[in-house]
């Protein structure tokens, strides 16, 4: 069967020896270390929601290429019912997980690369399509975690890649017969330390000249040249020197892990390039790729979220004995509006989304609604931890541990004076969860994950079509219709 276990994952993860360091010390265990273990932890849960028959027609699919059932994170859309599929698997995993899937990246480049290298094959006659397909056959048979990574370290933002450091951006610095020769870095790939295999796409839209960096490929976990600098900051403490996780606010699965990835010289075999030096074809896969993270980043994996979000401040009123109170009532209301808008963007993406480019059989969403999907979430979600912190209280960021609770020299004044509708334990446990949200990394990861609102906001001009809303206007005016 196409469909591994939760127990498949976690034997192939421990095998894994990627180079990682984290927090400056080298992780040679990805079992033992608490930060990598949850990601571990996140990752296999998926795979049991995968397996578990309530949830089948959600989180798998058939694959195209073999006719037999796959885990939908290695799907490609073949129909608008296939791309609203993709939103409920992202809504349910935020729900059931409290942070990234960590199949996310990688499922959502898979259209792209399925749709442009069949494109580039029409137009140029390359074998890239039929290298992907023997890729992607081999992920579905063998249910792998595909993680993906576009964004390269930039350097200064004023000059292109060759202006500066080539390495800014991942390249090519050699051509050999069993292969390319690559160096350069990615930065924001999320948990692809315990991922089987990383896609990496372009991260510029190339010009002429720039060949070497309109890149696409595939590489295995811990290839040689390879390292993995991790995310690291006061949450990655918590969880690394907390010998309790339950005093965590996501005890089980922690924040989403993110790393660097550097790569020194690394050969990819040439079955797993997918693109080398057709720049003319960079901005459709950065373009395919945009609006289908959007669609799913901003529409349904972050819904899930305000899910919680939404589901912990109503607990919070009603143990703060202020349930009934009007403006407790606005606050949670205005949080569902804020929330079901992005969710209603990302289904009209879906539903209005088309086979892209004709003849390739992948469906793209609409680019208009992801795009809207994603930039109502940039500012929806900041308004919902808004709402939350206020509806939580001062208590979100001056709470005391939980563990005085335990601690005879302080337990019956804390069990006394955080206790009120609800006794102090539930409260404290509720406090935290939502300090994970409002006083944590979401926010800003929320805003700049697929995109700051920049970058919708161009998109949206760029693809208006303003003549024709010109025209409308002129006959109306002038009488016309």
């Amino acid at each position: 069967m196409a469909i591994k276990s939760e127990q498949d994952y976690r034997n192939r993860v421990a095998k894994l020896k990627p180079r990682l360091f984290m927090g400056g010390k080298r992780v040679k265990d990805l079992t033992d270390h608490p930060i990598t273990r949850g990601v571990i932890d996140a990752t296999a849960r998926v795979y049991a929601l995968t397996m578990d028959p309530q949830y089948a027609d959600i989180m798998q699919s058939m694959s195209h290429l073999t006719g037999e059932p796959i885990s939908r994170a290695l799907h490609i859309h073949q129909s608008k019912e296939d791309l609203h599929r993709r939103l409920d698997m992202a809504r349910l995993s935020s729900q059931k997980l409290g942070t990234c899937n960590y199949r996310c990246p990688g499922n959502e480049m898979l259209p792209s690369l399925a749709a442009t290298t069949w494109e580039m094959d029409q137009a140029k006659g390359t074998d890239y399509h039929q290298r992907f397909n023997a890729f992607l056959k081999s992920a579905q048979e063998n249910d792998l975690v595909v993680s993906g990574s576009v964004t390269d370290p930039k350097g200064d933002r004023s000059k292109r890649p060759l202006e500066q450091d080539p390495d800014y951006y991942v390249h090519v610095v050699e051509k050999r017969s069993d292969g390319i020769v690559v160096c350069g870095a990615k930065q924001h790939a999320t948990g692809a330390y315990t991922a089987d295999e990383t896609l990496v796409l372009p991260g510029i839209s190339c010009r002429e000249g720039e060949e070497d960096y309109a890149l696409a490929f595939v590489i295995p976990n811990g290839a040689e040249g390879v390292t993995y600098i991790a995310q690291y900051n006061p949450f990655s403490v918590e969880r690394e020197c907390e010998a309790d996780p339950r005093v965590i606010g996501n005890p089980l699965y922690g924040q989403r892990e993110t790393c660097l990835i550097v790569f020194d010289h690394v050969l990819v075999p040439w079955e797993r390039v997918f693109m080398c030096g057709e720049i003319e074809y960079t901005q459709s896969f950065i373009t395919r790729f945009a609006k289908t993270h959007r669609m799913n980043c901003g529409g349904a994996c972050k819904v899930g979220f305000m899910d919680l979000i939404i589901g912990a401040s109503q607990l919070m009123a009603e143990y703060n004995g202020l349930a009934k109170a009007s403006h407790i009532a606005q606050k949670i209301t205005r949080m569902l509006q804020l929330n079901d808008t992005s969710l209603a963007c990302a289904t009209a993406a879906a539903y209005m989304g088309q086979e892209e480019p004709p003849g390739c059989g992948v469906f793209m969403p609409d680019e208009a609604m992801s795009n809207i999907a994603k930039l109502n979430t940039n500012d929806g979600f900041w308004e919902v931890m808004a709402l939350a912190g206020d509806i939580a209280g001062g208590i979100a960021v001056t709470m005391p541990s939980e563990k005085e609770l335990e601690n005879p020299d302080t337990k019956h004044y804390v069990a006394k004076y955080l206790g009120a509708a609800a006794p102090a334990k539930k409260r404290m446990r509720m406090v935290k969860f939502l300090q994970n949200w409002v006083a944590g990394l979401h926010g800003v990861g929320t805003y700049q994950g697929s995109g700051p609102s920049q970058n919708q906001m161009m998109v949206l001009y760029r693809i208006a079509d303003l003549e024709t809303k010109k025209r409308m206007a002129e006959e109306l005016a002038n009488g016309l219709g």
